[in-house]
């Protein structure tokens, strides 16, 4: 009879011995980083670029920081548009970067964030694809969900060479 209530007790131990790690231990980060969990997100720069040229699909690039607070608005915004979530998953290889790449042409106007910048499959950069900023042509905030959502349709229309 005390056989069975041993393994129960340690297990028991066991579960309820530290409940402060319990409650405080975060989920492994995805790569998703918060902008759509259930994305499929590529690893790296390079990764993005193959898949775009094999799978015929734009690449949007997302480059971003935690501690931005733009950056994190977007981010709250784009991951709850369902519309954006939707177009994200079926059409686009997606990366976003919290570092800069070597390559110049995500950086034409700068390096700041938020900044997404798309690439049709030649891999030729999205230049025609702007925000509203003459400044910062390349970046969103919270308010230009809509803007985003009409330049991800542009962006799905390849650029005529690539038909």
């Amino acid at each position: 009879m005390h056989q069975i209530y041993v393994p129960a007790i340690f297990l028991l131990a066991a579960v309820t011995s530290n409940p402060v790690t319990a409650l405080t231990k975060r989920p492994p980060q995805t790569l998703s980083r918060g902008w759509g969990d259930d994305l499929i997100w590529v690893q790296t720069y390079e990764e993005g670029l193959y898949k775009a040229q094999k799978s015929n699909k734009p690449l949007m690039i997302i480059h971003h920081l935690e501690v931005c607070k733009h950056c994190k608005a977007l981010k709250e915004a784009f991951a709850a548009s369902t519309e954006i979530q939707q177009m994200a998953d079926k059409d686009f290889i997606m990366l976003n970067l919290m570092h800069e790449t070597n390559d110049k042409h995500l950086a034409p106007d700068g390096k700041y964030v938020p900044r997404i910048i798309f690439l049709d499959p030649s891999l030729t950069v999205r230049a025609d694809i702007a925000g509203r900023y003459s400044n910062r042509l390349y970046t969103y905030e919270r308010q230009d969900v809509q803007l985003l959502i009409q330049n991800m349709k542009k962006a799905k229309r390849l650029l005529p060479s690539e038909l």
